[in-house]
């Protein structure tokens, strides 16, 4: 197979944007799994993403602030809240290279139910806080889900960042993780596409400690016993595209 077009999927869509959103204090966890534990868990058409035929998972929670429609203004109590979630990588016959979520957890039971219905996209309702000092203190993630099941299924980490920030090079596993603007749902046998545009993040490393985590077994992988590969951002502002089928 020709190697995938990695740099086409940051251009900007020439298109008007459906949604706009800020994603924060965003922590990149990523283990390493053997293809044949991953590959069976995606839909029909889409194939793992794989770097240097490695396929990878990632526990990744952050939060969301002013999100809102196109259009419309942010309103707080439903605009700003905290996620996590849990994805691999995947592509379709080649190209557009994405994310597949496994879970994602949202600490808003309204954009929950928005999120499922609109992006089609496996939203669960979680318990959540991230608490964190100036620059240079510790930043905790914590999140127990509600609903829907399987539960209970919680995160709870701690990271200090470090070092300074910098954009991925492209070809390294580091934008490889990270630099994604494609993510792909299903809904009653049908594979959707979005897209997002963001400038690329700024990352450093972080030292992380404490880490409880269940939510990549309710999603049915097993964490694997060795250390995360540990990313962090302060964040990046982004443009929604809607959602689009995708024909074989």
């Amino acid at each position: 197979m020709p190697s995938i077009d990695r740099i086409a999927p940051t251009l900007r869509p020439d298109e008007r944007p459906v949604m706009y959103q800020r994603w924060r204090q965003l922590l990149f966890l990523h283990w390493e799994l053997p293809v044949e534990v991953l590959a069976p868990l995606l839909p029909a058409g889409l194939s793992l993403d794989t770097f240097e035929g490695r396929a990878w998972v990632g526990l990744v929670p952050f939060s969301m602030q002013g999100v809102r429609p196109r259009g419309l203004p942010a309103v707080r109590f439903l605009s700003d809240f905290h996620e996590t979630n849990v994805r691999t990588y995947v592509h379709f016959q080649g190209k557009d290279p994405g994310v597949w979520f496994f879970s994602l957890e949202a600490a808003n039971a309204i954009a929950v139910r928005l999120a499922r219905a609109w992006f089609k996209l496996p939203y669960h309702y979680a318990r959540m806080d991230l608490t964190g000092g100036p620059e240079g203190a510790p930043l905790a993630y914590r999140s127990e889900r509600r609903w829907p099941p399987p539960v209970p299924a919680r995160s709870a980490v701690r990271c200090t960042p470090r070092g300074s920030a910098a954009p991925s090079t492209p070809g390294t596993l580091q934008h490889f993780l990270v630099e994604r603007y494609f993510l792909y749902s299903q809904a009653h046998g049908q594979l959707y596409r979005g897209q997002v545009h963001h400038a690329p993040y700024q990352v450093r490393e972080a030292d992380v400690e404490g880490l409880d985590e269940t939510l990549l077994a309710a999603s049915g992988q097993p964490r694997p016993d060795t250390a995360p590969s540990v990313l962090f951002s302060e964040g990046v502002d982004v443009d929604v595209f809607r959602l689009r089928r995708v024909e074989p």
